[in-house]
């Protein structure tokens, strides 16, 4: 009996190691759990007493087709949206006096003329704006060039869409791609194919790259809670696995500007009473956004350095299905943006701010630069939009801001 108690100890801590291991792993916890634990011994989140500035943006990887519906239940999804959304959050308003701001990431491979345009409308009216998404398989490098070279022109010809640089008026998109697997992250080789494909987006015209977290899919990244700059490895995949902090050197040359979104043990929120649950960003059905998920949010510690009171918390979504609207187009989602303006009439400290995927963008180059003025001032920093089908030449310089109004 003894010797059964001597050997049952270490091979059952043996046991239950190899569970929790595979347990790890099976969330893809065992590629960002040791950066998780570095900054949080290291302190990461608002100083008390300290000015916040959060700067809100939700990216939707938003699929009418999701789930291999019919055109008309598509249809149907992209209705609900144009039709719920200015009545249900025209009454909100952020710090700068502007209301909630969606940005939907709209898939090339589903592209539906009615339905961009009709999330054009939406738009143009000041609710958020649209950029690009895809989902692709074992494709070759200049197929994928040609593919998104022709979707930009598309989206800005057709629907008066995408960003111009405000120096060169070049078109400028946003990105996220289709199964977490950006450069051929996929453990298995799926749902890409391309191991240059960092610098393919940047000679198209990617300004930024918002797909991670990706947890707890397995594309996941080493590099967590952090704003920084991937320089490709055209012949190895994931290149973005590590990279350059905004801030902490220059832009190096051949990068692309990777965003993302928070990923971390909330404490605050247990399992069963015990265990932390994973926040990572997402909102869908049984994750709905909630002013007690703020804390953690902020405490993943997202930013630049030019700019401690500025916090980037970058949410993730698919928001055409309509389990997933439920949350987005619901009373959840009310008391949401009602508890951030009841958050701010309290504590004069706390300043909020919707904003899309080109203006976290351009708060991001701002805040490198320097800036040292107000949000409002650097949404259209580098990067403007505006529907530029009925308009001749190129957006005005920075210097002539004003006239962007």
């Amino acid at each position: 009996m003894n010797l059964f108690l001597l050997l049952g100890g270490p091979i059952g801590l043996v046991l239950l190691g190899s569970y929790a291991w595979r347990a790890l792993r099976a969330r893809a916890m065992d590629l960002w759990l040791p950066s998780y634990l570095c900054q949080a011994l290291r302190g990461r989140g608002p100083k008390p007493g300290q000015s916040v500035h959060l700067l809100l943006c939700i990216a939707d990887h938003f699929e009418p087709g999701h789930g291999s519906v019919s055109h008309d239940v598509a249809a149907g999804r992209v209705r609900a949206w144009i039709e719920s959304y200015p009545k249900l959050f025209e009454a909100f308003r952020d710090s700068d006096g502007r209301p909630p701001r969606h940005t939907f990431f709209y898939p090339l491979e589903m592209y539906e003329g009615s339905e961009v345009e009709a999330l054009a409308t939406l738009c143009h009216q000041g609710y958020g704006e649209v950029e690009v998404h895809l989902h692709h398989d074992d494709e070759d490098a200049e197929g994928l060039r040609a593919r998104l070279a022709a979707y930009k022109e598309l989206l800005a010809a057709r629907h008066g869409l995408l960003a111009r640089d405000r120096d060169t008026g070049d078109i400028r998109y946003g990105f996220i791609h289709g199964n977490w697997a950006l450069d051929n992250s996929h453990p298995d080789g799926r749902h890409c194919g391309v191991d240059n494909e960092l610098d393919i987006l940047r000679e198209t015209g990617c300004y930024a790259d918002f797909t991670m977290p990706a947890a707890p899919d397995p594309p996941q990244t080493r590099t967590i809670n952090s704003i920084y700059y991937a320089i490709d490895d055209p012949v190895s995949p994931k290149s973005h696995d590590r990279g350059i902090a905004v801030g902490a050197a220059p832009a190096p040359e051949r990068s692309l500007l990777m965003i993302q979104g928070p990923l971390l043990l909330d404490w605050r929120r247990r399992k069963w009473g015990l265990f932390p649950r994973v926040e990572n960003g997402c909102l869908q059905g049984n994750q709905p956004a909630h002013i007690d998920r703020l804390p953690a949010w902020l405490k993943a510690g997202v930013q630049v350095p030019g700019r401690p009171d500025w916090f980037f918390v970058k949410l993730h979504t698919h928001g055409a299905p309509e389990c997933n609207q439920r949350v987005l187009l619901g009373e959840a989602m009310v008391r949401f943006h009602r508890s951030l303006a009841d958050l701010s009439r309290r504590d004069s400290k706390f300043h909020f701010h919707y904003v899309t995927a080109r203006e976290m963008c351009n708060l991001v180059r701002a805040a490198e630069a320097g800036w040292q003025g107000d949000v409002a001032g650097a949404r259209d920093y580098q990067l403007v939009w505006k529907d530029w089908r009925h308009l001749c030449g190129t957006p005005p310089r920075r210097d002539n801001a004003k006239s962007l109004a």
